[in-house]
């Protein structure tokens, strides 16, 4: 082979080797996919390991899987950040390759519609009236719908936590809010965060999808409060989803009174077992209507999981009105309710989505009457 033929041979053999070196990999000079707020590296794509699970201090290793049944708008959503290199939803379909609708067959002209379809008489959807609705989108800073509650003087609780106002325990990802317990060595950080937004209404509906986070020594709760100042007990709280210790059980609460004496009745409670409770997320929800001008009485409130009435009650005597209540949301660790146990390292998420009030519950007033027959009333503990 003369000089010249071995040269060209040498130089393409060097472009073929640039060329896989370059595309072998299928995305080469993409940048990889970042995680959520809070992890360190790179998002690996791995099905994601619940934050129950005994997991080791640092950032989590796995992606958020989508949960076994779809729940709340849009349909398709994903629970958490795509793999690399994937986006939302399927990829469009090339347009060589779209199938062809066949052509409609003619009409004649003027010629009249035999049997027409019956028209059909559905009734609208019922129309849901949001008065608040918080945005979750990572524009939106967590001090724009809540306040940060901080400290770690044990909250009347001996609990262990210290709420803070760091990202890395309360951010915004995937529209979703999360609030996120941190253990490390001895070290327990948290979040408590309270709304501005009150129920500001005399009757109406709150309702949030929510995941708690599950393991010996967490205690989440999403519950009410009124607003400062208030006393407690005597004002009044409500308990909507609350659980603690692992314990795959959901308590639906209403507090006003002290755990002695005659006001040991002043407390109504429901448990709720949730097989999945740590899991798949529940949709939690939240009724009341207060009237004025009865003697010796206030009002009802009703609870729900998944739209199915599970306690109900009589607006006690004496607790503050009901538009002057507000949302909480925070995971404790440790005290009395846990008797003691604490976390293991780790990172422990409760994630909620699609908080919001409305003037009336699903299936308006009528319906609210209807599931007062069937839900059960709270007992004592």
């Amino acid at each position: 082979m003369s000089g010249s033929l071995n040269k060209l041979f040498e130089k393409g053999k060097a472009k073929v080797k640039e060329y896989t070196n370059q595309h072998s990999s299928g995305h080469a000079n993409q940048p990889p996919h970042q995680g959520y707020p809070g992890q360190q590296g790179q998002y690996t794509g791995a099905p994601y390991a619940p934050p129950h699970q005994q997991q080791q201090w640092g950032p989590p290793q796995n992606q958020w899987g989508p949960p076994q049944q779809q729940w709340g708008p849009p349909q398709q959503q994903q629970w958490g950040p795509p793999p690399p290199q994937q986006g939302f939803g399927a990829p469009p379909i090339p347009q060589h390759s779209k199938p062809q609708s066949p052509a409609p067959p003619a009409v004649p002209q003027n010629r009249p519609i035999t049997n027409p379809p019956p028209p059909q008489n559905i009734p609208p959807p019922h129309a849901e009236k949001v008065y608040w609705l918080p945005s979750f989108g990572a524009q939106t800073p967590v001090s724009h719908n809540f306040r940060h509650e901080l400290g770690d003087h044990g909250w009347g609780n001996n609990e262990k936590q210290n709420y803070t106002d760091n990202a890395a325990n309360s951010f915004h990802h995937d529209n979703r809010l999360i609030v996120r317990g941190l253990v490390q060595n001895g070290s327990y950080t948290s979040a408590r965060l309270t709304s501005h937004q009150t129920l500001s209404r005399p009757r109406g509906y709150l309702t949030a999808t929510i995941l708690p986070p599950s393991a010996e020594g967490v205690w989440p709760a999403y519950w009410l409060l009124p607003k400062d100042p208030f006393q407690w007990p005597n004002d009044g709280e409500v308990d909507i989803c609350e659980s603690w210790q692992g314990e795959n059980i959901n308590h639906t609460c209403l507090h006003w009174g002290h755990y002695n004496a005659e006001d040991h009745f002043k407390h109504q409670v429901v448990t709720t077992p949730l097989q999945d409770l740590a899991h798949r997320p529940h949709t939690y929800g939240f009724a009341w209507i207060e009237e004025e001008g009865i003697p010796n009485w206030r009002g009802r409130m009703i609870w729900y999981i998944d739209g199915r009435p599970v306690q109900r009650a009589n607006i006690p005597q004496g607790i503050r009105r009901m538009e002057d209540f507000r949302i909480l949301i925070n995971i404790a660790m440790g005290g009395n309710v846990c008797k003691g146990n604490l976390p293991k390292d780790g990172y422990y998420d409760m994630v909620v989505s699609e908080v919001k009030m409305c003037e009336e519950p699903v299936g308006g007033w009528h319906q609210f009457e209807r599931d007062w027959g069937s839900a059960p009333e709270g007992k004592p503990t």
